[in-house]
């Protein structure tokens, strides 16, 4: 073993030297089989976190490289067990990450500005990086899918807590929505339909689609890249989008149509397969007073049809909500923060605190009056009806109550220590070296030790 890591380490000298030389002599902080971590690679995830807010902290980097040295050990055995991810997955995890940095900087140009180099430069320098996540999170997936906790797992997990050692669990409500958004008229979306239709007759007399993208386009998400969206497949977009998308030739481009977001237009540039890369202009029809009162006396008429028991809240739900995530759920709300459990059990600091204000003063089993709302996030205004279904006061931890919390923390040691015992196979066997400068890092000790072979 150690003449074979003597010659691997020979062999991959000669290749982090050719690497370097590519890289503009970017110096290599570790290396990972045939795998290389530039510096620059990890400077650009220390980037990300400085952007999001937090303060400077060199030993941040610590965690980052460690974070990547696992990621290059399961992209390595997904390319032995050949798993990949296709291209669309790649474009709409690239996409929801872009949305997100901009959004937290305030605009594109801040962004921008903060990066010193242009969104489309960076999303071409972070489609790698993506890529691999994406392939070593299934690579894990792999490793622990037959990993479930039983039953008798979560118990005996529960009984490793000392009695008072248990967690302190603070008030938890389960509280349920129904979201009712004004409809505009046909009569009252017709000028937005027209004016979308302009732009498009514009496109076909010889105008730049994508100049009147980021001249018009009120998509925040594909604007700035004049309406790209890049490759898309039939499981990516709304239905309505995906018919068009996929019934267009090369070159072509669709009539004006609607879909939940607005009205669009599309061109396809290219067809590969069962993918079509993509660019739109999306025009967002806007609400008027006349709507809004519409939307008013109809949240008005299911409040007063849910307090004459006429409707249970659930029904109503179904029936009446605008929110897709909830209206079959009975209307809950589910937990955010615990997206693999699905709970509806929210702790109240999690709360939306325009939830959290309404709720508050409501008794279990009450359901409050249609409240107005308008979203910060886009605008979106209408009312909302709410349902306050049952209050956990705070207490300490029991199977009882919080089964599902233990579920959730036993499967998560139980799939930590399964991918441990993997890594402790693997880096056995793989060539690992760790620049000098980050090899005293409390979180690479145990990598560094395979160095020393």
């Amino acid at each position: 073993m150690k003449k074979f890591l003597l010659i691997a380490g020979g062999l991959m000298c000669l290749f982090i030297n050719v690497q370097a030389q590519k890289k503009n002599l970017d110096k290599v902080v570790a290396v990972v089989g045939s795998n290389i971590i530039l510096l620059s690679d990890l400077n650009q995830q220390y980037a990300i976190y400085l952007n999001q807010g937090n303060p400077p902290d060199d030993r941040v980097k610590c965690y980052y490289l460690q974070s990547m040295l696992t990621q290059k050990l399961l992209k390595q055995q997904a390319e032995i067990d050949s798993i990949m991810v296709d291209d669309a997955q790649v474009d709409s995890e690239l996409d929801k990450r872009m949305r997100y940095q901009i959004q937290r900087m305030g605009g594109q140009e801040k962004l921008e500005n903060f990066l010193h180099k242009s969104i489309l430069q960076y999303k071409d320098e972070m489609r790698p990086d993506i890529k691999e996540g994406l392939i070593a999170q299934k690579m894990q997936s792999k490793i622990t899918e037959h990993g479930a906790v039983t039953p008798q797992e979560v118990r005996q997990y529960f009984n490793t807590y000392q009695k008072d050692s248990l967690p302190d669990i603070g008030t938890e409500v389960e509280v349920g929505e129904i979201v009712l958004s004004p409809k505009l008229t046909k009569v009252e979306k017709q000028k937005y339909y027209d004016r979308l239709d302009a732009i498009r007759l514009r496109i076909k007399s010889g105008e730049d689609f994508a100049f009147l993208a980021k001249s018009y386009s009120e998509d925040p998400g594909s604007a700035a890249e004049g309406g790209d969206y890049g490759f898309i497949d039939r499981t990516t977009m709304v239905k309505e989008f995906t018919a068009w998308a996929f019934k267009l030739k090369a070159g072509e481009m669709s009539p004006v149509f609607e879909t939940e977001f607005g009205y669009h237009i599309v061109q396809v540039l290219e067809r590969r397969g069962e993918q079509a890369h993509v660019r739109h202009i999306l025009i967002k029809p806007q609400t008027t007073p006349a709507s809004l009162e519409r939307v008013r006396l109809k949240a008005d008429s299911i409040y007063k049809d849910l307090e004459d028991k006429k409707l249970t809240f659930s029904q109503a739900a179904s029936l009446y909500s605008d929110n897709r995530e909830t209206q079959y759920n009975g209307g809950m709300m589910l937990y955010a923060d615990e997206v693999t459990s699905r709970t509806t059990f929210i702790p109240v600091e999690k709360l939306d605190p325009s939830v959290f204000v309404v709720i508050d003063t409501m008794k279990v089993g009450e359901v409050s009056k249609p409240i107005a709302y308008k979203s910060e996030q886009d605008g979106k205004e209408g009312y909302k009806i709410f349902l306050l279904k049952s209050k956990i006061p705070p207490h300490k931890g029991n199977l009882e109550q919080d089964y599902t919390k233990f579920k959730e923390r036993a499967q998560q040691e139980k799939d930590a220590k399964i991918v441990k015992e993997w890594f402790e196979k693997r880096k056995e066997t793989t060539y690992i070296r760790i620049d000098d400068e980050f090899a005293t890092c409390d979180e690479l000790k145990l990598w560094v030790k395979n160095d020393k072979k």
